[in-house]
């Protein structure tokens, strides 16, 4: 009887193991769209909410957490070996921050939100991008310029932090690349 509880216990621990593992071909859109087609629900229902094209959040998320629920930015380490902690509080599908997070369940009234569940983390994408389109003007459709206010934040955004960061322009060209190369994978796919 022991043993059957065990095993009862361990399906239910098992089946309450959070996001699962990222999908296997990150570079096809068609491919992601079959494996997870629930991704590609809760796209759809942010591009239809906020307006925020399917493309450019499969970019931004690919670039931010490669599509892992779980992911964290790396730990900091004091004289190389004593670990102090995580380079910020980014988490989840959409790295959003605390703070950042906080404000959007707020904002949405969206309080038992969570951050590595995908329909979620679209949703805090479209608000967060439909938020950088009034403030600062920013297309929808723009990918590179939508992911240097979302990584530098609005107001870093506007002072120009994003202008010396050399490495986060390089990223910015890959995330507008990968919009659009996802965008013509998506067409063709539709039919």
């Amino acid at each position: 009887m022991k043993k059957i509880l065990a095993l009862g216990l361990l399906l239910v621990v098992a089946a309450c193991g959070g996001p699962p593992k990222p999908p296997r071909n990150l570079d096809n859109a068609c491919a992601l769209v079959r494996e997870r087609p629930q991704y590609y629900s809760a796209m759809r229902k942010t591009e239809a909410r906020w307006g925020v094209p399917v493309a450019v959040q499969m970019a931004t998320i690919h670039q931010e957490s490669k599509f892992d629920g779980n992911a964290k930015t790396p730990n900091r380490f004091a004289l190389g070996i004593i670990p102090i902690g995580r380079q910020s509080s980014a988490y989840g599908y959409s790295q959003a921050l605390d703070a950042t997070w906080d404000e959007y369940r707020k904002d949405t009234r969206s309080f038992g939100a969570k951050r590595n569940r995908i329909s979620d983390a679209t949703d805090f994408m479209g608000w967060y991008m439909d938020g950088t389109t009034k403030q600062l003007g920013i297309s929808k459709s723009d990918a590179r310029n939508q992911y240097l206010a979302y990584h530098e934040g609005r107001g870093g955004f506007s002072r120009g932090s994003h202008r010396s960061k050399t490495w986060l322009l390089a990223v910015a060209n890959r995330v507008e690349a990968r919009a659009q190369m996802y965008e013509i994978q998506l067409e063709s796919c539709r039919r």
